[in-house]
C-alpha cells in the first residue's frame, strides 16, 4: 500500500506515526511517503523537506514567510501527483494541508482523508463547504464532529482522541514526585498558564493574584507549575512572590503525567491541555485572557458558548469558564475555592468525557487505519 502523508507539527507527526503503525497491523507492507517529522521517520518515511518549516503560527510570522511557504505547498502538491499514492492523508495545520490538497485535485483524482476536522462547530463554519471539493474523507477526534463534515458532503469517521492512549501515572509515579519536592501527602493545586510567551505574560499575573486570594483561606496551599519549553526564565521572574510554589523545569513525559494526576485540583489556560487533566482525573478551572480588540472579534466569531472541550462533550458547563472580560482574579478565586472543598463534583464528568472520545475501545491510530482501508474499499471496487 502507497501512501503519502503530509504533516506540520509535532502532534500531527505523532498522529501519522499511530495511523502508519496501524495501517500496518491490519494491511501488511505500507510504503510512507511526504513530509514528517521523527516519529513518522522511524516508521520509514522519509520526509519531502524538515516539518518544522511548516510550524509557523499566527498572522505576524506567517507573512514574512509566506512565499517559502508558498514554494513548499507545490513542492508538496508535485510529488503527490507524481508518486501516484493509494491514499494521500494530510493531518492537521489545514491552512498548509487543505492548499496541498485542493491543488493535487485540480490535476489527478487521488483519495484524499484529511485527518482532524477544522472545528467548524466552534467558528467559520463555512470551512467544511470551501474542503468538499478536494477532500473525500475526515478523520474526527471528537464525537460531535462527523455531521458537520457529513452536511458538506464529505464521508467522516470519529476514530478517538489521541489523549486516551496516553499511559495513566502509577501510584509509585505519584508518590516519587511528591519525595521528589517535600510535598508528603500536602494536596496541591496545578497551575498551568499557558506555553506561549504572550499567554504567559498575560495569565500569569491574573493566575498569580487568583492564587494568593485561596491561599489566605488555605494557609498551607502549595502551587506547582510545569514549565513548558523556553518559558523557565519567564515563569521564574512571574511566579517570583506567589505563595507556596513549585515550578518543575523541563518535566519528562513521566513527570507531566504524574504532577497532572496527583494534584487536587488545577487551574489552567484554556486548550487542549483540558483533556489531559480529564485524563487524569483532575478537576480543573479554566481562563483565558487576550487583548481587547482580539477578544472583539473572537467573541463575535465563535458560535459556542464555551470552549472546554469537557463541557462541549457533556453540554453543558461543568468546568467553570472564565474568559476575556470575565478572566479576573476574584471570580476565579471563587471558583477554585469551590473546587478546592468539594474536587470530586468533575469526576463523573471527567470520565464520561473520556469514555465519550474512545477510552476503553481501540487505539485511535488502529481505529484511523481502519477508516482509511474501509474507505480505499469502495474506490478500489470502483476501478
Amino acid at each position: 500500500m502507497r501512501t503519502f502523508l503530509v504533516a506540520g507539527e509535532a502532534s500531527g507527526d505523532r498522529l501519522g506515526a499511530s495511523l502508519l503503525e496501524g495501517l500496518r497491523q491490519l494491511g501488511g507492507p505500507v510504503e510512507a511517503m511526504g513530509v514528517g517529522g521523527p516519529l513518522m521517520a522511524d516508521l520509514g518515511l522519509q520526509s519531502l523537506f524538515p516539518m518544522d518549516e511548516l510550524s509557523v503560527m499566527g498572522i505576524a510570522e506567517v507573512l514574512p514567510r509566506y512565499p517559502a511557504l508558498r514554494r513548499r505547498m507545490i513542492q508538496t502538491a508535485d510529488a503527490v501527483i507524481a508518486a501516484e499514492p493509494d491514499v494521500f492523508i494530510t493531518i492537521d495545520s489545514p491552512d498548509f494541508c487543505l492548499r496541498v490538497a485542493e491543488r493535487v485535485r485540480r490535476t489527478k483524482r487521488i483519495r484524499t482523508v484529511h485527518y482532524v476536522a477544522p472545528s467548524v462547530w466552534a467558528w467559520r463554519p463555512g470551512r467544511a463547504a470551501k474542503m468538499a471539493p478536494h477532500v473525500d474523507q475526515v478523520l474526527a477526534l471528537l464525537p460531535f464532529e462527523p455531521p458537520y463534515m457529513e452536511a458538506a458532503g464529505m464521508r467522516c469517521d470519529f476514530v478517538g482522541h489521541p489523549v486516551v492512549s496516553e499511559p495513566d501515572a502509577s501510584d509509585g509515579d505519584i508518590a516519587a514526585f511528591r519525595a521528589l519536592h517535600g510535598l508528603g501527602d500536602a494536596p496541591y493545586l496545578l497551575v498551568l498558564p499557558g506555553s506561549r510567551r504572550s499567554e504567559v505574560e498575560r495569565l500569569a499575573p491574573i493566575f498569580g493574584a487568583a492564587l494568593s486570594r485561596l491561599a489566605a483561606r488555605h494557609s498551607s496551599l502549595r502551587a506547582v507549575v510545569p514549565v513548558a519549553p523556553g518559558r523557565e526564565e519567564q515563569l521564574r521572574e512571574a511566579t517570583r512572590d506567589w505563595p507556596g510554589t513549585i515550578l518543575l523545569e523541563r518535566p519528562d513525559k513521566a513527570a507531566k503525567t504524574a504532577v497532572f494526576a496527583g494534584a487536587r485540583a488545577a487551574l489552567a489556560a484554556s486548550g487542549t491541555v483540558s483533556l489531559e487533566l480529564a485524563k487524569a482525573g483532575t478537576p480543573m478551572v479554566i481562563a483565558y485572557d487576550m487583548s481587547w480588540l482580539s477578544w472583539q472579534i473572537l467573541s463575535r466569531m465563535v458560535r459556542t458558548r464555551t470552549v472546554t472541550l469537557v463541557n462541549l462533550i457533556e453540554g453543558q458547563n461543568v468546568v467553570p469558564e472564565f474568559l476575556g472580560p470575565a478572566c479576573r482574579p476574584d471570580p476565579i478565586a471563587e471558583a477554585l475555592d469551590a473546587l478546592w472543598r468539594e474536587p470530586g463534583l468533575q469526576t463523573p464528568a471527567l470520565a464520561r468525557t473520556m469514555a465519550a472520545l474512545g477510552q476503553g475501545g481501540e487505539a485511535p491510530g488502529l481505529r484511523a487505519a481502519r477508516a482509511v482501508m474501509d474507505g480505499l474499499a469502495p474506490a478500489t471496487e470502483a476501478r
